[in-house]
């Protein structure tokens, strides 16, 4: 089994004693995933790896899943998907966070590869992933009053000849032509495999989709290898013991909910509570997160910034949350605001996790065992190496930057992926075993590294770089403001200008001069001081919880053009759509009406001054 480690590892020092004391291969000799769940259901047969909360109710009785079962649930799975598919098949599922989602996702990595789907894409796109990745099996939740899940699947079966359709259900529910999946898990051997050896070590894993919630993704593979390398790191650099409860609040589409919060946690014998199938999507689990982390004492706890943030808006009141040692939070860069109240809430450090689906889901993370790196993200997972580099003439990473020098992240190790199954797609990603992140970043002193946004979230005010995260953090600490997001607003002198969208807290009230002159008074760029702040409802998030900013984009060129058009040209009336894409990154229609249709070549003229692709039309 996996050599995690006698002396927690705490920082860079640690970190280099841990690697040169055991090789990767002395550490790790696990080759396959289902090793990783053999070696749990032998060193911990009884101790519970799955605790299942459906409603949160405080008298409910939740289901339980010993390490010792959840193998035979796995191998059961295995022998399943291969009885269907044949060898090596691969399997697709479109699952909330279910006991049944861990059996599939590791079953199918088992005997062949899994494909998580995110159920809320639209079906055209996971249409399209499906047929991309070849697989032939699709598992999918049956009818549900607020779910679509099944409806989605039907359709599937007719646009896919062949896809088997195998249904997760209460018993008793079978339905003609599709495979009931819990009476055909018991009709397979839980005590070893019917097909010989299990998939494992450079054998694909995986291919999770990658990208937004509009679109078609790209299927980036996950080998075994590439997930066991990243899960070690992860169970090292978490400090995660056998006595940890973990509370899991990611969808199971997702690699910080598969990996770190799956596989990381099975390794070390962490028990998993799974806070309902929809995790912090769930307005009951929010409000009862403090309780039930108490009632089920939750060692370590957390989610996305965004969901950590809704959380500590719920009192804790009489709440024994004294068996939490720490908070853990990923997938989305974290404000300083909310790290500073999770500490003056619980008392403890909330400590970052980054990673990337490209690098099998994990890339740093800030020791827990050390002391909490306040805005970083850590270090390397061990026996892996970043680097943050210089982008040469032609936008490619190059040399190394100096110390708290910001460029692009670059990652190596086993851990990163092969390259999408696509592999035309992996030019500009993946070179020489070397994944390009996107990423902005910087090293200190100590090695430690920080995350400064997206690249392609960069704000170009003429030729000035505007990092959003600095606006962002700064809008953060208003006492007002739950949530901000800065994104450029075309202009026609600058190319772009800041602005910000805010969600305020509940019951808050601020104007928008307000928070413009806390903007001045916190933000030490003045070029990045926003020209707007917009207040709105609410700000739109990804189904993982990150902000979506290609849709804020929009709304702010949105505002823009409406104004110009209306207000500094004169013509009323006008409707503007705003897309993201087209052959300049965003496309603007205007449409007036026919009683101006002579103004046509003035808005033609005056949008022509703007980077986006613009057409206007009459109605």
């Amino acid at each position: 089994m996996a050599v995690l480690s006698e002396q927690p590892v705490r920082d860079r020092e640690d970190l280099r004693r841990f690697e040169a004391e055991l090789s990767l291969e002395q550490r790790l000799p696990e080759r396959s995933i289902l090793d990783v769940f053999s070696a749990g259901a032998e060193l911990y047969p009884e101790r519970t790896a799955i605790t299942m909360l459906m409603s949160g109710a405080a008298d409910e009785q939740p289901r339980r899943v010993s390490y010792g079962d959840l193998l035979c649930l796995i191998r059961r799975a295995a022998n399943l998907f291969t009885s269907l598919g044949g060898p090596r098949p691969g399997v697709a599922y479109m699952l909330p966070s279910l006991i049944e989602t861990h059996v599939t996702l590791w079953g199918a990595e088992v005997a062949g590869y899994a494909v998580p789907i995110n159920f809320l894409l639209q079906p055209e796109s996971i249409a399209e992933l499906i047929k991309a990745s070849g697989a032939t099996i699709l598992v999918a939740l049956g009818p549900h009053p607020q779910l679509d899940i099944w409806q989605k699947a039907v359709a599937l079966r007719e646009q896919i000849p062949g896809l088997t359709l195998v249904r997760v259900a209460p018993a008793g529910t079978e339905e003609e032509g599709v495979v009931d999946f819990g009476t055909a898990l018991m009709a397979q051997p839980d005590d070893q495999l019917t097909f010989g050896e299990p998939c494992g070590g450079d054998d694909v894993a995986a291919y999770f989709h990658t990208g937004g919630t509009t679109g078609t993704p790209k299927l980036a593979a996950h080998t075994h290898r590439g997930q066991l390398v990243a899960a070690f790191g992860g169970a090292v650099l978490g400090d995660m013991r056998s006595t940890d409860v973990l509370t899991a609040t990611l969808p199971l589409f997702h690699v910080a909910g598969t990996i770190f919060c799956g596989l990381s946690a099975f390794m070390a014998g962490v028990e998993l509570l799974v806070m309902s199938p929809g995790g912090l999507r769930n307005p009951a689990m929010v409000e009862g997160f403090w309780r039930l982390a108490a009632q089920y004492r939750a060692t370590l706890v957390g989610s996305v910034p965004t969901a950590v943030g809704a959380v500590l808006e719920v009192p804790i009141e009489d709440a024994d949350i004294s068996a939490v040692r720490a908070g853990l939070t990923g997938a989305a860069l974290l404000p300083p605001a909310v790290s500073a109240r999770f500490r003056e809430v619980t008392g403890r450090h909330l400590y970052e996790v980054y990673g990337m689906t490209e690098a099998s889901g994990l890339i740093t993370i800030d020791p827990l065992a050390g002391e909490c790196g306040v805005g970083s993200v850590g270090w390397a997972l061990p026996y892996t190496k970043v680097n943050v580099r210089r982008l040469d003439p032609n936008g490619r990473p190059g040399e190394p930057c100096a110390e708290n020098e910001v460029g692009v992240v670059t990652v190596s190790g086993d851990h990163v992926s092969p390259g999408y199954r696509d592999q035309s797609q992996n030019a500009d990603a993946i070179v020489d075993g070397e994944l390009s992140t996107g990423d902005l970043g910087y090293k200190d002193a100590k090695g430690r590294l920080y995350i400064a946004g997206r690249s392609k979230d960069l704000i170009i005010r003429s030729g000035h770089n505007i990092d959003p995260v600095m606006i962002e953090n700064a809008m953060s600490e208003h006492a007002s403001v739950a949530l901000s997001a800065a994104v450029g607003i075309p202009d026609a002198y600058a190319g772009e200008l800041p602005v910000c969208f805010v969600e305020l807290r509940a019951g808050a009230a601020v104007t928008e001069d307000e928070l413009s002159e806390h903007a001045r008074r916190t933000i030490s760029e003045r070029p990045a001081w926003p020209k707007r702040i917009y207040i709105v409802d609410t700000i739109p998030l990804t189904t993982v919880g990150k902000i979506y900013k290609p849709s804020l984009r929009c709304d702010a060129a949105r505002h823009l053009v409406s104004e110009l058009v209306d207000e500094q040209l004169g013509v009323p009336n006008a409707s503007v759509e705003v897309v993201d894409g087209g052959t300049r990154g965003m496309r603007v229609t205007v449409t007036l009406t026919e009683a101006a249709r002579s103004s046509v070549p003035t808005v033609e003229k005056a949008l022509e001054a703007y980077l986006f692709e613009a057409i206007v039309l009459v109605s």
